[in-house]
């Protein structure tokens, strides 16, 4: 897909009005990214191409957000994140290899119509609590859950740098790379706050852990 006229210049985020920003979107199903954190993308779609292209040429920000359902032009969830490109790597072929680097998260207010290859989005941005930590009782019981979890799953985890982790970057990193299906993850990106995404976190490792001889996990959806 291509654009018939090239997008008019704009800073991203740029303002619309005092409270909301015009954000250019990524919709992937499954991917989320969280603030402080990173998100590898491999990007072949013409229409993607174009979005990192133009992004490049601005400010390197794209916006992540999960649409409801894996088909094209799908309604979007209501929370997502913005992604600035560290890392990245274009190819001869127009692909591109990139970082993301989370950087806030916004709340969707309307999908703009635009002549663009790719979606366009109005949004507020959400103010999160960079200082907010668990108390000793969350981050134990998070981190006791955790390690049935992993042990039920069969996964190797070094548990000392799992100790040194900040109450941040621990409950946002496993939040972005369990294994849950994508309602659950989208769950976890649109918690109130960190203390409600560490609950929200210890419920679905428990809820995902059960598991009877050969059955297929269950799913949230």
């Amino acid at each position: 897909m291509g654009c018939c006229h090239p997008p008019a210049p704009f800073k991203n985020p740029v303002r619309i009005n005092a409270l909301s920003v015009r954000l250019s979107i990524f919709p992937l199903p499954g991917a989320v990214l969280f603030p402080g954190l990173q998100l590898p993308l491999h990007i072949f779609e013409p229409r993607y191409r174009a979005l990192v292209g133009d992004a490049l040429v601005r400010d390197r920000r794209i916006a992540m957000i999960q649409p409801q359902k894996p088909v094209d032009g799908a309604p979007l969830f209501s929370v997502g994140c913005i992604g600035r490109i560290g890392e990245v790597e274009a190819m001869d072929d127009g692909r591109y290899n990139l970082i993301l680097e989370g950087q806030s998260r916004f709340r969707l207010i309307r999908e703009l119509d635009v002549a663009t290859a790719f979606r366009q989005v109005e949004a507020e941005l959400i103010d999160d609590d960079e200082n907010e930590t668990l108390s000793y009782a969350q981050r134990g019981g998070f981190e006791a859950e955790a390690r049935k979890f992993a042990a039920r799953q069969g996964y190797s985890v070094d548990w000392d740098s799992v100790e040194r982790l900040d109450d941040q970057s621990l409950i946002n990193g496993v939040s972005q790379i369990a294994p849950f299906d994508p309602a659950s993850k989208q769950a976890l990106l649109e918690a109130e706050n960190l203390s409600v995404r560490c609950e929200l976190l210890v419920q679905l490792m428990q809820f995902f852990g059960r598991s009877d001889g050969g059955e297929e996990i269950m799913t949230l959806q």
